[in-house]
C-alpha cells in the first residue's frame, strides 16, 4: 500500500509546486482597458517589443499570397497593368478621356499605384484579425500587429508597383524637375497613415459585426470612382465649378494623396498640351498637410478604439 500511496503523494506535490509557479507569472488581462485617453504608449512598446513575429507576419502574408507559384511577386504587377490596360483602351480611347488628358496611360498608372496600397491596407486589415483566429485565441501578443502585417503586405507590392511606374515614367513620357515633386512622399505618407487607421479601425469592429468585410468591398467599389484616378481632377472643377460640393469632395485624404502624387510626377498635366491647361486645387500643400494631421489623430483614436475592443477578440472567435 505504501508505494501507491507514495506515488500519489508525489503527484500532488508536483501538482501544488506548477501551481506555484502559475501563480508568481505575470499574466495580462486584456480585457483591463487603460483608458481611452492612456495606454497608447504602452501599446506602443508592445507592439516594438514583437516587432520580429510582426516581421515574421509580413514574410508569411506575402508568401502565402504567392504560394506554390513560380513568379511570385511578379503577379502583383499583372493586376495593375491589366486594369491600366482596361482603363486606357476603354476609357481613354474608346471613350476618348485620352484625348483632353495627355500621357493617360502615366495618369492613370500614377493614381492606381497609390488606390492599390490604400484598397489592400483597408481590405487586408478588415480580415487580419478573423484570419488569424487561431493565434488570437490561444497566445497572448498585441493584436494590432495583425492589421499592421497586412500593411506591411502592402508596402511590398506598393514598392514593386512604384518601380514600374518610374519605369513606365522614363520610357512612355517624361519628367520636368519642379519642387511639386516633394509632393510625392508627403501623399505616400498620408495616404499610408490613413490606410492604416481606417484598416485598424474595421479590423477590430469586422471580429463583432461580419456584415463590414463586405461594406468594406462596396466602400472601395464606389471610391475608386469617386477618386480622380481614371479622370483628372479638372473634370470635376468644371463640373462643380468651386463650390462647397468641390470643397466636400477635396475632403478626403486619399483624393487629396491622389490629386498631389499627379501634380508630383505627371509633367503633362502640368504643361499646355494641345491648348489643355490641367487645374490643381488651390494651397494643395497647405491641404495635404492638415489631410496628414488628421490621419495622424485618427490613427491614435483607431488605435484606442482598437485597445478596447481586443479583449473580448477570442470569445467573439
Amino acid at each position: 500500500m505504501k508505494g501507491p500511496v507514495n506515488a500519489q503523494t508525489q503527484t500532488r506535490l508536483i501538482k501544488a509546486e506548477r501551481l506555484a509557479k502559475i501563480s508568481e507569472m505575470d499574466f495580462v488581462d486584456v480585457s483591463k482597458s487603460r483608458g481611452f485617453f492612456r495606454g497608447t504608449w504602452s501599446s506602443l512598446t508592445e507592439i516594438w517589443d514583437h516587432r520580429e513575429l510582426l516581421d515574421r507576419l509580413v514574410r508569411r502574408e506575402v508568401k502565402a499570397r504567392y504560394k506554390d507559384s513560380r513568379l511570385g511577386v511578379v503577379w502583383s504587377l499583372f493586376r495593375p497593368l491589366v486594369q491600366l490596360m482596361i482603363y486606357y483602351f476603354a476609357i481613354g480611347q474608346i471613350m476618348g478621356a485620352a484625348r483632353a488628358t495627355p500621357d493617360f496611360a502615366v495618369f492613370v498608372f500614377i493614381g492606381l499605384t497609390l488606390w492599390m496600397l490604400y484598397s489592400e491596407i483597408i481590405s487586408g486589415g478588415a480580415g487580419s484579425i478573423i484570419g488569424n483566429a487561431g493565434l488570437v485565441k490561444k497566445v497572448y501578443l498585441p493584436r494590432e500587429i495583425f492589421p499592421l502585417a497586412a500593411i506591411g503586405s502592402a508596402l511590398v507590392n506598393f514598392f514593386v508597383q512604384f518601380g514600374v511606374l518610374v519605369i513606365g515614367i522614363a520610357v512612355l513620357s517624361y519628367y520636368t524637375w519642379s519642387p511639386a515633386l516633394l509632393l510625392a512622399p508627403l501623399a505616400f505618407v498620408t495616404i499610408l497613415v490613413f490606410g492604416a487607421a481606417l484598416g485598424m479601425l474595421v479590423a477590430a469592429v469586422n471580429v463583432y459585426l461580419r456584415d463590414v468585410q463586405h461594406f468594406v468591398e462596396i466602400y472601395l467599389l464606389v471610391f475608386f470612382w469617386a477618386s480622380p484616378i481614371v479622370y483628372p481632377f479638372t473634370f470635376v472643377h468644371n463640373q462643380l465649378g468651386g463650390g462647397w460640393l468641390e470643397e466636400l469632395y477635396l475632403a478626403s485624404p486619399v483624393t487629396l494623396s491622389i490629386i498631389a502624387a499627379q501634380k508630383a510626377l505627371w509633367s503633362a498635366g502640368s504643361a499646355d498640351v494641345g491648348g489643355i491647361v490641367q487645374y490643381w486645387p488651390p494651397d494643395l500643400e497647405l491641404r495635404l498637410l492638415i489631410a496628414l494631421a488628421i490621419s495622424i489623430v485618427f490613427l491614435w483614436f483607431s488605435q484606442r478604439v482598437f485597445s478596447r475592443l481586443q479583449g473580448n477578440f477570442a470569445q467573439e472567435l
